[in-house]
């Protein structure tokens, strides 16, 4: 069999219809290069595909595997959605370095499971400086589709903290 070489999918995708108004699609497509690695295409007009693969000694590690790609798309919505909070209350230039760990452990039949996120975003002001933080902190993991939906099966600790440190929220 011969692995596709170009980013065209070789079946259409299937589309699951939306429920109501609110609901939205997302799609993504995959395409096998070589061994274990894939490119992947998100379907924007200048969204650039960009290509994972597995840890040694299946694959070469040459992008990211699956578990960061997870910890990636969480990481990712609780920081958009803080700044959403925060923009909410009229705080615009607010600098953000978020950082996320996985653990990864066995589970019963020895199969290896991400265990828990614990994610640490950091503010690039002082927190006192910032209009309504309180409010903000309180709901900002609320809006977060990733974070809350994966929550179900995985245990993710959040910690927010400001340019010098001090913890905001845990």
């Amino acid at each position: 069999m011969k692995t596709p070489t170009t980013l065209e999918p070789t079946e259409p995708a299937q589309r699951v219809p939306p429920q109501s108004v609110m609901d939205e699609a997302s799609n993504v497509t995959l395409v096998l290069h070589d061994a274990y690695r894939f490119a992947v295409d998100f379907g924007q007009p200048g969204a650039a595909a960009f290509l994972t693969d597995v840890k040694p000694p299946l694959g070469t590690g040459a992008g990211p595997d699956s578990e960061q790609l997870l910890v990636a798309a969480v990481a990712n919505c609780l920081s958009s959605s803080l700044l959403f909070s925060l923009r909410k209350f009229r705080n615009e230039a607010v600098p953000v370095r978020t950082t996320a760990d996985a653990t990864l452990s066995r589970n019963a039949q020895g199969r290896l499971r991400v265990a828990g996120i614990e994610v640490a975003i950091r503010i690039g002001v002082a927190g006192s400086t910032l209009r309504q933080l309180d409010r903000a902190l309180a709901q900002f993991e609320d809006f977060c589709v990733v974070t809350q939906s994966v929550r179900a099966a995985i245990p993710v600790e959040v910690r927010v903290l400001d340019d010098s440190g001090a913890l905001l929220m845990a």
